[in-house]
Formats: structure tokens, C-alpha cells, sequence
């Protein structure tokens, strides 16, 4: 029932103001009390699934994109991440809200679903299923071929509330980020809730292999070996591949041009509630 409310909601368009968008291997965690972020949001998931974890006393409130690749240790990632906000609230339970995926041919939405389930079961703490909008909850057929419903959701810290949403503006450092997931991060944290900052690295990475192989391919050649779900991607997965290609081709060495002090890259939101780089010899 819950699924089927949540797959007739249309997706709402979530502005920059107040938005911190989470991409794929990528998790942020902050309280109703911050100042600058209010919304959460991911979306571009086809076999990948988004998680909310929450709990009810604290308001503390994680959002992550999760693509099966080491689903044990990022919801142990998670769980810890929540309760470190939520030690002090004696009342409440940790709620959990699983969106996104569909029945794809290779069945990794399938995969990434039993993954999560088992992966959340296996948690010392109780854990309360109250959204699950998975695979073939999430699904639709059009002339034979499977696509998800939602492919992105947006979750507000201060109401808890949940909804199928889309994102004109991904904030800042878009290729760097998905760079780092390119050439094979880990879960990363990219918040302080507690300075409210966005930090984005430092991240190493070799330099990418045939990548000029793969930028003279044509559209078609890079949607069907670089994509999980080809049919199912959304129209921007070639361009966004691209640009993300030529950003790894221009910094073969992130720690000679993008990184040589080793540290991150910091954001504030402004008066106008937009990220705003911070110069790193004021901190």
C-alpha cells in the first residue's frame, strides 16, 4: 500500500535552496536542527536503490544510493552514522526506507534488494521496514521492456516526510564525485551536519584505463557497456558518463591538480542557501 502511494505521487522538481544532493556511493546524515540543509535527495537510480534510515526521537536522518557493492558494511556505515545523532534521545525506533530498482533482465535490483534486507536483519539494533518500493514494487512495462517508476526521491529532515522528486542542480564538484565513484570508491560521508559543510576528498585515484578508448566510442557503445540497465537509463547517462570521462582524462593525478595539500574541498550554503566554496585557511 505504501509502495503504491508513494509510485502515484508525481516526481516533484526539488530546487537548489536548502538541497543536499547525495550521489551513487555517497551518504549524508543531519538532524532537524540544521540550519542550512533541510532536503535530501538522490535520484539517476535504475538497478541502484536509495535508503533513509531514521530515527523518530533524534529526527536524525541518512540518506544514501546504494549499488551493491558492499551493501553489508555501508548499512553498518549507516546505522552508525545515525545513532552517533541519536545517542542522547532515550525514545523513538530507527526507521528504514527502501526506494528504487525494478526488474531488470540480470536481476541486480533483485540482488541489491535481498542485499539490503539481509544486511539491515542482521543489525544488533531493531530496525522498523516502513517504505518498500523495491523491484517489482517499482516497476512498469512498456512494450516489453522493464523500467523503475521513481528513479529519484527527496526526503525533508524537518517533517520526515518522503516523495518521488527530480533535481536541476546535483551541487557542486558533480564530476569530481562521480569521478570518484568511476574508479571504484567506497560508501563515502560528505557532510558535517555538526560545522554544517559539505566536504568533497580528498580522492586518489590512478589514472583511468583506456579512457580515450572509451570517449570515442559513440553513445550506444559507452549505454551499453558502461550501464547496469541500458533500456532503462535516463536520457542525460551518456552525457553525464562523458563529461565525467573527460574529467578523469584532464586529471590523471587528483593529487598533483586537484588535491596537492590533501584537503577537502569545503562548502557552506549562503544567504540565498546555495553552496558556497569556503577558502580552507579560514577553518
Amino acid at each position: 500500500e505504501k509502495a503504491k502511494q508513494l509510485r502515484s505521487q508525481p516526481a516533484q522538481i526539488v530546487q537548489p535552496k536548502g538541497l543536499l544532493y547525495v550521489q551513487q556511493r555517497e551518504f549524508a546524515v543531519t538532524t532537524p536542527r540544521d540550519g542550512s540543509v533541510s532536503i535530501l535527495g538522490s535520484d539517476d537510480a535504475t538497478t541502484c536503490h536509495i535508503v533513509v534510515l531514521r530515527h523518530t526521537g533524534s529526527g536524525a536522518t541518512c540518506l544514501t544510493h546504494c549499488d551493491g557493492s558492499d551493501t553489508e558494511a555501508e548499512v553498518t556505515l549507516i546505522m552508525s552514522s545515525v545513532k552517533s545523532f541519536s545517542d542522547t534521545a532515550g525514545y523513538g525506533r530507527l526507521e528504514v526506507h527502501l526506494v528504487g530498482g525494478f526488474n531488470d533482465d540480470r536481476q541486480l535490483s533483485q540482488k541489491l534488494t535481498n542485499q539490503l534486507l539481509r544486511a539491515f536483519d542482521l543489525q544488533p539494533d531493531d530496525v522498523h521496514l516502513v517504505t518498500f518500493c523495491v523491484t517489482e514494487l517499482n516497476d512498469r512495462e512498456e512494450k516489453d521492456i522493464h523500467f523503475p517508476i521513481i528513479y529519484g526521491i527527496a526526503v525533508n529532515v524537518k517533517t520526515a516526510e518522503i516523495f518521488p522528486a527530480t533535481f536541476p542542480e546535483k551541487g557542486p564538484d558533480e564530476d569530481l564525485r562521480s569521478a570518484h565513484v568511476l574508479t571504484g570508491a567506497t560508501l563515502t560521508n560528505i557532510y558535517d551536519a555538526k560545522m554544517e559543510q559539505l566536504h568533497i576528498g580528498p580522492y586518489f585515484w590512478r589514472p583511468f584505463p583506456h579512457v580515450d578508448f572509451w570517449l570515442e566510442q559513440d553513445d550506444e557503445e559507452i549505454l551499453q557497456n558502461l550501464s547496469t540497465s541500458p533500456l532503462a537509463e535516463p536520457p542525460h547517462f551518456v552525457s553525464h558518463i562523458r563529461s565525467t570521462l573527460t574529467f578523469l582524462k584532464e586529471h590523471p593525478f587528483p593529487s598533483r591538480s586537484l588535491f596537492p595539500d590533501r584537503k577537502p574541498r569545503i562548502y557552506k550554503k549562503n544567504e540565498e542557501g546555495l553552496w558556497e566554496q569556503v577558502c580552507s585557511d579560514t577553518i
